[in-house]
């Protein structure tokens, strides 16, 4: 077949070390690049989720890794224990094997070299392989609309000399009526030109789901969700019965606090709380819902911005992390979100925050673009005549 009139093929790679907002803003994409026509390869390197990638998808997986860490300083295999050089370099020639089997048209690195440093020891091999390579394929560096504040020196030079060097595009998820680059990039200015805004990656409107509760409780992943699951428990204790919580705890979760969990909402009215580890419709039980309560994450903000439901904040913010507490503040005074911050958290402050929230009316439809998926598919799509073919 003629390259100019196959599909392309797109080669995304995504680690995932903690939570899972990377893997599912990834997997939302990938699937609409499916749905326009393109041919992906999901390239993964983090411990299995359930639910992601959704099925449709070719998917690869590399040897398992995840933060040693809440601070993300290390690296460990799926037991925990820490990965030594031979691990490492074998997941680096896998990956560089994958990449020369596919030859793909564009390839897509998901927060490097923004993020994901740790990952530079199979990621920066890829870079200079994709160099040597003709026809080169393009390369795109996707990324969510807010980005974790510097604390070393260095750091955004380094960046923006990978970008100059050897990025094609910088896919920004997000609108920027609601927030720019330069707003947590303080260096943006310098590749400006390769920049592109694609919309906020959230998923389809949904269907309003049979199920219906007045609050519904999200902690992602679970793996730094356990005190909010607590104290969502606490406070469902503290307000009137007759409010129907569920609380889905996500499934890295310890299972020591999830059988917590379950053992108090057993002991409560009976459907007053529902235990879920995961929902495949979670945007559709949120459009159903009265008020949503979850970290700040980019995944969770999405869904509840295009469920349009009134919504409680409790931003991640262990380990220095600074992107949700923004996220957070930007929605707060935008009239879309009350934020609760996570220091002190208790049952007794979560459940005044809630008799809040429910007395508020319900949030006007919002304005921000919701359709970064499609809009980012049709950009990747339509890259392959970048590629150098000298």
């Amino acid at each position: 077949m003629n390259p100019s009139t196959r599909p392309p093929h797109i080669l995304f790679y995504v680690q995932h070390l903690l939570g899972i907002g990377h893997l599912a803003r990834a997997s939302r994409i990938a699937s609409a690049l499916v749905a326009r026509g393109a041919e992906v390869t999901l390239v993964t390197g983090g411990l299995p989720v359930t639910g992601f990638p959704p099925t449709g998808l070719r998917h690869v997986t590399l040897p398992p890794v995840q933060s040693a860490g809440e601070g993300f300083s290390g690296l460990a295999d799926a037991e925990g224990r820490p990965v030594d050089a031979a691990f490492l370099e074998a997941r680096r020639d896998r990956l560089l094997e994958l990449f020369r089997q596919s030859r793909p048209d564009v390839v897509v690195t998901e927060a490097f070299p923004f993020g994901r440093r740790q990952m530079r020891f199979e990621l920066d091999p890829l870079l200079e392989v994709i160099e040597a390579t003709r026809p080169r394929p393009v390369l795109c560096c996707s990324l969510r609309d807010i980005l974790q504040a510097r604390t070393k020196p260095g750091r955004d030079a380094e960046t923006v000399a990978r970008i100059l060097h050897h990025y094609d595009r910088v896919l920004v998820h997000g609108d920027p009526a609601f927030a720019r680059l330069e707003d947590s990039f303080s260096r943006a200015a310098e590749i400006a030109s390769r920049v592109v805004y694609t919309g906020l990656v959230a998923p389809a409107r949904p269907e309003p789901s049979a199920d219906r509760f007045d609050i519904v409780v999200s902690a992602g992943g679970g793996a730094v969700g356990a005190e909010l699951a607590l104290a969502a428990m606490a406070a469902a204790a503290i307000l009137p019965s007759q409010l129907r919580h569920c609380i889905i705890c996500g499934p890295n979760l310890q299972v020591a606090t999830r059988s917590v969990l379950v053992e108090q909402a057993a002991a409560m009215a009976a459907g007053q709380v529902t235990i879920e580890t995961f929902r495949s419709d979670f945007a559709a039980v949120l459009a159903s819902a009265r008020l949503s309560i979850s970290q700040a994450g980019y995944n969770t903000v999405c869904d509840v911005l295009q469920a349009g439901c009134r919504s409680i904040l409790v931003p991640f913010a262990a380990g220095g992390e600074t992107e949700q507490t923004a996220r957070a503040c930007l929605l707060q005074a935008k009239g879309r979100a009350v934020l609760l911050p996570e220091e002190n958290l208790s049952g007794e402050r979560l459940a005044a925050a809630i008799a809040r929230a429910l007395s508020a009316p319900r949030p006007s439809p919002d304005s921000l673009d919701l359709d970064g998926a499609a809009k980012t598919a049709n950009i990747l799509y339509n890259l392959t005549e970048l590629r150098n073919i000298g």
